[in-house]
This record gives C-alpha cells, sequence and structure tokens, in this order.
C-alpha cells in the first residue's frame, strides 16, 4: 500500500551525510518537519543546505543507539554503509515504537521509498517494485516521467489550486459533505472557469468560484 506520510512538525533524525542522504533530505523538505543530519561528514550539498538553516547537522559519527534516547525523533532515516549500527538503529527504533527507514535494509523497515514523479509539489506519481528492485523503479520513472508531462498540463496543476481554495471554502459556507462534493464537482465542470484558467486569469477564476460557492443552494 502506497501512502503519503504526514510529517509536517515532526522530528526526522537522517544518520549519514553522503548521497543517499542528500536525496532523503530532498524529499523531506517539502514537508515542514524538523530535519536533524547526524554524520561525521557531509557532502557538499547537505553543507549549502546548512547555511539556509533549512536542516541542523550533529557533526560526529554514530557508533550507537543514544542518540534515539536524547533526540527523541518520531522518524530514523538511517543511510550509513556500516549494516551491524543501520542494524541496531532499526531495532531500537521499533522497540521504542518510532518509524523508521534503512537505505540498506528495505525489508526491515517501515516504510519503502518509491520513485517519485513530481508536478510543481502538486500532484506527485509513485512508481513502486514493493522493494524488490528500487533501481528498476528508477527507471520505469525515467520511461514514464516525459509522457506524463505531456497528459499533465499547467491547466490541470491550476485547476488543483482552483479545488484547494474552494475546499476551503466550501467548508465555511456548505453545510454538508454531499453538498460540499456536488458543489466542488460542478467547479471542476464549469467551462466559464476552465477558459479562465487556460487564459491565465486566475483571479478571476477565484471569484468566479467564491461567487458560485456563496450562491449554493
Amino acid at each position: 500500500m502506497i501512502v503519503n506520510l504526514n510529517l509536517q512538525n515532526k522530528k526526522i533524525i537522517i544518520i549519514g551525510g553522503g548521497n543517499e542522504a542528500q536525496k532523503r533530505i530532498n524529499s523531506l523538505l517539502k514537508q515542514e518537519c524538523d530535519i536533524t543530519i547526524i554524520a561525521d561528514s557531509i557532502n557538499s550539498q547537505i553543507t549549502k543546505l546548512t547555511k539556509t538553516k533549512k536542516i541542523k547537522v550533529i557533526k560526529q559519527k554514530v557508533v550507537d543507539t543514544k542518540f534515539i534516547s536524547k533526540l527523541k525523533p518520531n522518524m530514523i532515516i538511517t543511510t550509513t554503509n556500516d549494516r551491524k549500527i543501520n542494524q541496531k538503529i532499526i531495532n531500537a527504533a521499533k522497540k521504542k515504537g518510532i518509524t523508521v527507514y534503512s537505505s540498506d535494509n528495505p525489508e526491515d523497515s517501515d516504510f519503502s521509498n518509491p520513485a517519485i514523479i513530481d508536478f510543481e509539489n502538486m500532484i506527485q506519481i509513485a512508481i513502486f517494485t514493493g522493494g524488490q528492485s528500487p533501481a528498476m523503479s528508477k527507471k520505469i520513472k525515467e520511461k514514464s516521467e516525459k509522457a506524463l508531462k505531456k497528459t499533465i498540463t499547467k491547466e490541470d496543476i491550476a485547476q488543483i489550486k482552483i479545488q484547494k481554495m474552494a475546499r476551503k471554502l466550501a467548508k465555511e459556507v456548505i453545510d454538508t459533505p454531499d453538498q460540499r462534493r456536488e458543489c466542488l464537482r460542478s467547479i471542476m465542470r464549469d467551462n466559464e472557469i476552465d477558459q479562465l484558467i487556460k487564459d491565465g486569469q486566475m483571479k478571476k477564476a477565484e471569484k468566479k468560484v467564491s461567487t458560485i460557492l456563496r450562491n449554493w443552494k
């Protein structure tokens, strides 16, 4: 089952400072979570991120699991080349009920990392091989990405933004979930709104949406 974890304001610890750690950091930066790196050395890209204060770094080699009790994270991701310490971290985290992932041991991890095709942080499509072959997930992603980018348009992205705005307002002005769903579907099918989006007139499209919602019966 592929799920999208809500990690907002959660404390995430990443063990390791190489390319694998960097990939995990990049995927987490969109989540608005508290990211701490523990490693005796970090690559240049992670060093640049520390200067933006988007992540914190503790410069030390991890040789045991004492950091778990000290830092009390919600999730741990370990990316080191040391299989023994990775396994120790997995075992200790599970005993404490902490979600854990090891890049060298997806079988014992609490979740897997699919290859993600991302469209402006609004649409994410996951390519997943059940943890059997991350390399094939990546290869299939590369094959699929060009075709999907021809199918999913800027207008689709704009419609998602319109729907987000409409859902928020609908909760304020329409009482029942069924009526809210019906209203949101009518907005998605509205030809005038669709044309305004195609013309790049988002403010006018939002105004039209607001009018529909406030007059909905």
